[in-house]
């Protein structure tokens, strides 16, 4: 049975989390867009805070999109699974032409989301990371990363829904970590949503307007 009826929900169900979170302070919300940025809007709009995005692209296996073998974030932080890349036989060429398009399209979302935002803003800040979930966890883990390089106060990352090993593999990176649900069996982040639509650009920019 899904938990959250869309990311609105599951941003609501975060917000409540947090709120009774009264040794934090937080100052900013940055949602991994697409998938994050709903459920970062319901978390800005409850805690009265600016919400803006960190660009994040998946490096999809070739022929497996869906499954990731690293990622890359904004400001040049690259990610891979040199395990996985090695089981699967995957050429340097290969990764590397995935590398470029995920490249393009990150800084075609960075355009687009952004603009003329300063990343500046980021430094002594204490900011709450936001995606719809956390699977592998390479996504997260190239924010976290390439965040960490504009020198803010505090990261806490806020995830409906999280794989376990994945989960434990982040904590050691952040400040906080808040979740709802670790499922004992985790097929996918979608399985925990009754709505879980893909989000266009245009809806991104809405929200984030």
């Amino acid at each position: 049975m899904a938990l959250f009826k869309d990311r609105f929900d599951a941003g609501n169900q975060l917000a409540a989390v947090l709120l009774k979170k009264n040794n934090y302070k937080y100052d900013l919300v940055l949602a991994l867009p697409r998938g994050g940025t709903p459920v970062a809007f319901e978390i800005a709009k409850k805690l009265n805070l600016p919400l803006d995005v960190f660009i994040v692209r998946k490096l999809g296996v070739p022929g497996y999109e869906e499954l990731a073998m690293g990622a890359i974030a904004s400001g040049g932080v690259c990610l891979v699974n040199d395990e996985m890349i090695s089981e699967l036989n995957i050429s340097q060429d290969a990764l590397q032409a995935v590398i470029d398009k995920e490249l393009k399209e990150l800084e075609r979302r960075e355009s687009t989301y952004r603009s003329n935002k300063n990343k500046a803003l980021f430094k002594m800040k204490n900011i709450i990371v936001v995606d719809d979930g956390i699977a592998t966890g390479a996504s997260m883990k190239a924010a976290v990363l390439a965040l960490k390089k504009h020198e803010p106060a505090s990261i806490t990352i806020a995830i409906p829904v999280a794989e376990a090993s994945s989960l434990n593999e982040l904590k050691p990176l952040v400040n906080d970590i808040v979740y709802i649900l670790v499922p004992d069996i985790f097929y996918g982040v979608g399985q925990c949503y009754a709505s879980f639509p893909q989000l266009t650009d245009q809806e991104v920019c809405k929200l984030l307007r």
